[in-house]
């Protein structure tokens, strides 16, 4: 996969979200269905929005035993998604049978595991996790167990993505939601960028979602974002 900005489709129902869709006349963005959408509309609204033409990110975040995420991708590869995930906190075993399940019917889809949330902070992994390790260096352990997994990268905020290409190497995959425009509100995150300077910390894909959903113009706001990040129109 090249790099590439991903909107993040968090609408709560299948009507909104194809209207929103409707907008990019001749396009077809890469689009991310998370949790809310999917766990509204079911598989398929991501059968639809594959069949318009989309790549599709499907961020659902498995999260359990190893046998359990095992059998539950071996569900999900059945959507054909370009690009699904995990919790890199479920360790090596499950994120490895993460991708036995999802690669069991033939596809190969590009499996990342979240690191931290983009809206956690130093002081909540200390307080409320229990864990008292920096985060750019907890982040770079999850990444690594993630390689180790066999997985093909991670979700991690844009400020660790270059740490991380040094630790994993340039070929796994950063994945960044939190980017923001300059001068727009952070809204729930933290650990935030703008996509010019996710370029230059070494991103490979964003994952945008509000700056272009709850934009006056989503189609303007897109065609920005892909300016900044690739350094060209589409």
């Amino acid at each position: 996969m090249s790099k590439d900005v991903i909107i993040a489709c968090d609408f709560p129902s299948a009507e909104d979200t194809f209207h929103f869709l409707d907008q990019f006349t001749g396009q077809k963005p890469f689009v991310k269905i998370g949790m809310e959408l999917f766990y509204a509309e079911g598989p398929s609204i991501v059968r639809e929005i594959k069949k318009r033409g989309h790549k599709i990110f499907l961020d659902l975040k498995l999260h359990d035993i190893p046998n359990t995420v095992k059998r539950a991708m071996a569900c999900l590869a059945d959507l054909q998604v370009d690009m699904t995930n995990v919790h890199a906190a479920g360790g090596i075993k499950m994120m490895a049978a993460g991708k036995e399940g999802l690669e069991s019917k033939g596809g190969s889809p590009l499996l990342i595991a979240v690191t931290q949330l983009t809206s956690t902070s130093q002081e909540t992994m200390e307080k409320e996790l229990l864990i008292d390790h920096p985060l750019p260096e907890v982040v770079t352990q999850y990444a690594k167990n993630a390689k180790a997994a066999g997985l093909g990268g991670v979700v991690c905020s844009p400020l660790e993505a270059g740490t991380i290409h040094r630790a994993c190497g340039r070929d796994f995959m950063t994945i960044t939601p939190g980017i923001r425009f300059e001068n727009s509100a952070a809204d729930d995150q933290t650990r935030i960028t703008t996509p010019a300077k996710a370029r230059l910390l070494g991103s490979d894909y964003i994952v945008v979602g509000r700056p272009i959903t709850q934009a006056d113009n989503p189609v303007e706001a897109y065609q920005r974002c892909v300016r900044d990040f690739l350094g060209t129109a589409r």
